[in-house]
């Protein structure tokens, strides 16, 4: 592919997004992509390497500042890698029909944003709502919540290997759910902790099957690194309630129109 300053500028706005307000780039990366006039697997494929990436100097920073609970985010690669795996599989086999492919990953793309959408809404009354029951009998049994965590890592691990989507917003609020005393900053780094090893696969499986394009991928890397470190800088700068609302509407806009 050749150089496309667009390309690098929608790089550098998703990353300043993300740091700004820590809404998960592939939300916004995957249709930008798409209006690009990216095919649907390629899209995916390259988001997917984009984000394991990007977020891998996540990785770093929260586990200085201790925010990752690895025994979490083990349990949920317990049930997200064998899933992208087998999702992976499952893509591979339909492979030779390309028309069926980009309208299965077009279509769990757009219901995948129309959740996101509603999580980003819904975010601070679904923690609130969570934190009421915090001390119920559920919250107490350990083994209940580590079977539920395998099992949210099961759904995420297939989303996110279909849609590029899901790891950052919906992964949180469920999150938010399961652990409801666990401190925001570590539920935050636990997620992006699990989104690194889950990306990762997911996207070397889509690059396995030709679903990558390393250009296109160079360039959003070119933009994405500095707007991300611009964005961490600004960030409480910007209501952040103003910037997730408006964000949660266009993703809405964009994955009807993707269904529908």
């Amino acid at each position: 592919m050749d150089f496309e300053i667009g390309l690098v500028a929608a790089g550098l706005t998703v990353g300043f997004i993300v740091g700004m307000t820590g809404v998960g780039g592939g939300s916004l990366m995957t249709p930008i992509l798409l209006w690009f006039g990216i095919p649907p697997t390629t899209a995916v494929g390259t988001d997917l390497l984009y984000a394991a990436f990007t977020k891998m100097g996540g990785v770093y920073v929260h586990h200085k500042k201790k925010n990752i609970n690895w025994t979490i985010t083990a349990w949920l690669s317990l049930g997200s890698i064998p899933s992208a795996l087998l999702t992976l599989w499952i893509l591979h086999s339909i492979k030779t029909d390309i028309t069926v492919l980009n309208n299965i990953i077009k279509n769990g793309l757009g219901w995948a944003l129309l959740f996101t959408a509603v999580a980003i809404i819904f975010k601070k009354k679904l923690l609130l709502l969570s934190q009421k029951h915090s001390g119920d009998k559920f919250h107490s049994e350990s083994k209940t919540r580590n079977t539920l965590t395998v099992v949210i890592g099961l759904i995420l691990g297939a989303v996110v290997t279909l849609t590029s989507i899901g790891a950052g917003a919906l992964g949180t609020v469920t999150l938010f759910f399961l652990y409801p005393l666990l401190a925001t900053p570590r539920l935050v780094g636990t997620e992006i902790a699990h989104a690194v090893p889950l990306t990762l696969v997911a996207g070397l499986g889509h690059a396995s099957m030709g679903n990558l394009d390393l250009g296109l991928l160079a360039q959003l890397l070119v933009g994405s690194l500095p707007g991300i470190y611009l964005g961490s800088i600004l960030s409480g700068k910007v209501p952040d309630l103003f910037l997730r609302n408006a964000i949660a509407i266009m993703l809405f806009i964009v994955g009807y129109k993707l269904i529908f």
